[in-house]
């Protein structure tokens, strides 16, 4: 599994990074970005979680 942050339609609200640290971080202008290319699978169910918790549905799974 990979996830991709569109930052065009990141607002920047932070919940990806809440429920998933390890999977995303903030950038210089306070947006989402991902951490890693692909999700281990211990981490898989918090990626999920982070996709569908996006009010914007910036982020998608792959």
């Amino acid at each position: 599994m990979k996830v991709k942050v569109n930052q065009d339609a990141c607002i920047g609200c932070g919940a990806c990074f809440a429920i998933a640290e390890d999977l995303f971080e903030m950038d210089e202008n306070g947006l989402s970005k991902e951490k890693v290319e692909v999700v281990p699978e211990e981490l898989k169910e918090a990626a999920q979680e982070a996709v569908e918790s996006c009010p914007t549905s910036a982020i998608v799974a792959e």
